[in-house]
């Protein structure tokens, strides 16, 4: 195995980490940059009030890309399983 090898592995693996996580990281801003917008109008300043709806945000996209999410990780490891002979010899 090869230097260059490694760091394509090593590569697509980030790749498909921030591709996978992307939706959730969006909508948790997204919904903390609403929130934080709301909290400034309104004058509240109360921490917890953030956290509810980030966290039925998170849960909602997380059942909504979900099956995205698992077809791209799951096509990422078909791919990696498949190189191994490759890799090796």
């Amino acid at each position: 195995m090869t230097p260059s090898t490694v760091i394509d592995i090593g590569r697509q693996a980030v790749e498909v980490t921030l591709l996978i996580s992307a939706p959730l990281f969006i909508a948790a801003l997204a919904t903390g940059l609403l929130i934080s917008i709301f909290q400034a109008a309104t004058q509240i300043n109360e921490a917890t009030l953030s956290f509810v709806p980030k966290l039925i945000v998170v849960f909602t996209t997380l059942i909504v890309a979900g099956p995205w999410m698992i077809t791209v990780l799951t096509d990422f490891m078909q791919r990696l399983y498949g190189s191994i002979p490759s890799i090796i010899g």
